[in-house]
């Protein structure tokens, strides 16, 4: 069988190295400061596109509103598993809690009851958590809507919001109307764009100081 060993590289220290030292020689991150630059490096790392650079839009003090929090152990609110399986927990600087509603037994009821999608009845669960806490929306648009809507009420006051929901309905719009309007520190992908590995890899970035 030695015939048919494959020659490529083995070690995974090498290859991170690497990778992050080709995401820096190819991407343009002349606009972003040095932190900005290291959330966009492991964003591009998670997704494998130096384009997205073009995308990537965070509010004036994002990244110091965004680690405050976390360093305070503010709780993660996210809107899908796969964005709270995303964030590595060994990198949170105070053991945050991670939370995704999603699956909580009284969502189905509570989004007939408020003729929403269930992505935006869970979000309505974090009401008790939300105040000072980082929001993290990788998937579902209606999920950004309705923290729009709980803000405006003066329900939700959260540290940042990491607004990165992907799709072809909403997605577009919710995240133009977070940067539009008074809702707070911010970091968005523009468009169709995003995804829960986006979003979790904006996460990471922020809770460690190195990108390896």
């Amino acid at each position: 069988m030695s015939d048919l060993v494959i020659d490529y590289t083995r070690d995974g220290a090498s290859i991170y190295a690497e990778s992050f030292r080709i995401i820096r020689a190819e991407a343009d991150l002349s606009r972003f400061t040095q932190d900005e630059a290291r959330i966009v490096v492991r964003m591009i790392h998670g997704c494998g596109m130096v384009s997205i650079t073009d995308h990537i839009v965070f509010s004036l003090d994002f990244f110091e509103k965004a680690t405050g929090a976390l360093k305070q152990g503010a709780p993660i609110l996210c809107d899908s598993m796969m964005v709270a399986q995303g964030v590595t927990r060994a990198r949170l600087p105070a053991h945050n809690e991670v939370i995704c509603t999603l699956r909580h037994p009284d969502v189905p009821d509570h989004a007939q009851q408020i003729g929403h999608t269930r992505s935006a009845a869970a979000v309505d669960l974090w009401l008790p958590q939300a105040e000072g806490a980082l929001i993290v929306i990788g998937n579902a648009p209606t999920a950004l809507f309705r923290v729009m809507e709980h803000m405006r009420a003066g329900a939700m006051n959260p540290a940042a919001i990491i607004g990165m929901p992907v799709g072809f309905v909403g997605a577009a719009e919710s995240k133009q109307a977070l940067t539009q309007g008074a809702y707070g520190p911010h970091a968005i992908v523009r468009g169709r764009l995003g995804g829960s590995a986006l979003a979790a890899s904006c996460v990471n970035a922020l809770a460690s100081p190195r990108e390896d």
